[in-house]
């Protein structure tokens, strides 16, 4: 089994689980393309199955990220893109992905959030 995703005009509005040949046979009235996409894909990377760990074959990574219902489409990357977080975020051409304009802090004791307002991390508090 596959994940395919549903794009009309560059959006993302479906994804399921299908074989490739249900595509053969399958007259889908509403308008768009099906294009496969990989659930173990992020950033251009393929992982191995349920963890963080990089596979050793690379060729599974596909369309730089693994679609979800209001990604963007781009054909000319060939890649899934996540919706914007915030509006000072910079897509990242490699990885199809959103950075910061300020990079996470690395301290794991903490969370952080993002402040737009402030465009800066600041401590995750919890109201």
């Amino acid at each position: 089994m596959a994940h395919f995703a549903k794009v009309h005009n560059g959006v993302v509005v479906n994804v399921i689980v299908a074989e490739p040949e249900f595509f053969e046979s399958f007259n889908d009235p509403e308008p768009g393309q099906w294009i496969q996409t990989s659930y173990n894909t992020l950033g251009g990377v393929h992982y191995k199955p349920n963890s963080h760990e990089p596979s050793e074959d690379q060729s599974k990574a596909l369309r730089k990220n693994y679609a979800g219902i209001g990604y963007t489409y781009d054909s000319v990357k060939d890649a899934f893109i996540p919706p914007k977080p915030f509006p000072s975020w910079v897509l990242n051409d490699q990885t199809c992905l959103w950075d910061p304009p300020i990079p996470r802090p690395e301290d794991t004791s903490k969370l952080y959030r993002w402040n737009e307002d402030q465009l800066q991390w600041v401590d995750w508090v919890v109201e």
